[in-house]
């Protein structure tokens, strides 16, 4: 009796998180592929089972267009982040003294995740306008003789405001990464006649390898699957892939097209995971 209630109590533990993996993940995700083989006619869409959907995406310039920008602004994004996180997280854990100092400085960049959103994209929108911050500071610095409009509703716009919306994503993993690193591997490094940054390029960045592909992967596909900044700053040529896909299903009610762009999307974001999984094994196998 003790050992069938252990193994309903284990059935209910493994299976309750199954099955909301499955209902709420594994079947609209297999929803989302069945209509991806669907023809639309109008005024709906029918059962059929052909590829027609997928070879639009690959043979129709715009859509290309649109795939090749969002990895375009989606790697940028990433790239930003680790050239303001990186140096950002190392001064914490190796420069900073003072241990109240440097909570406050990690609470300054998580903190604005406990901001709305829409209210964060929406400060770039105000700065960047024509009206904004930037604008009014450059004429009143005689700089300019009137608000210019180049600052907005462009890619620039769209990666600097992903950057600032995404940046803590980047900044907690290659933290937690460098903070794991013993301070005994740099202090051996030092003894045996390596310089900072000789132990920093043999030591430090190696070690922290895992925490930077963490971070390159959550910034990558957090940008990858973004369309409130796009729509928000990036202007009529901005649009990424998720403002397409909100398309397909919304105005243009061709939820076939736009189920085979989720599953193009979906099929890049696991790539993107795979590749980062198999590189966060080998760097902790090197660093072992």
């Amino acid at each position: 009796m003790r050992l069938s209630r252990q193994t309903l109590a284990g059935g209910l533990v493994l299976g309750i998180p199954f099955l909301w993996v499955a209902l709420f993940m594994l079947l609209p995700y297999g929803i989302i592929f069945t209509y991806s083989f669907w023809v639309k006619k109008y005024p709906a869409f029918v059962p059929a089972f052909q590829f027609g959907n997928y070879l639009t995406l690959f043979t129709d310039p715009q859509y290309l267009m649109v795939l090749l920008r969002t990895l375009k602004i989606s790697v940028l994004v990433s790239l930003f982040s680790f050239l303001l996180a990186y140096p950002f997280a190392y001064w914490l854990v190796y420069r900073c003294r003072s241990a109240q100092l440097r909570l406050w400085l990690y609470m300054a960049v998580i903190a604005p995740l406990w901001v709305s959103y829409l209210l964060r994209a929406y400060v770039w929108k105000t700065i960047l306008g024509t009206e904004g911050v930037l604008n009014s500071f450059l004429v009143w610095a005689g700089i300019t003789d009137g608000p210019s409009s180049l600052f907005l509703y462009n890619q620039g716009a769209m990666v600097l405001t992903l950057t600032y919306i995404f940046i803590p994503f980047m900044v907690m993993p290659i933290y937690t990464a460098l903070e794991k690193i013993p301070l005994n591997l740099t202090e051996a490094s030092a003894d045996l006649g390596m310089g900072p940054w000789r132990t920093f390029w043999h030591v430090t960045l190696p070690l922290s390898a895992p925490g930077v592909a963490a971070g390159f992967t959550m910034t990558f596909c957090l940008s990858f699957g973004d369309f409130i900044a796009p729509f928000l700053v990036g202007g009529p040529d901005g649009n990424l892939i998720a403002n397409v896909i909100t398309s397909q299903f919304g105005s243009a009610l061709n939820w076939p097209l736009g189920s085979a762009l989720s599953i193009v999307m979906l099929i890049v974001v696991l790539g993107v995971v795979s590749l980062s999984e198999r590189f966060e094994r080998r760097a902790a196998v090197g660093g072992a």
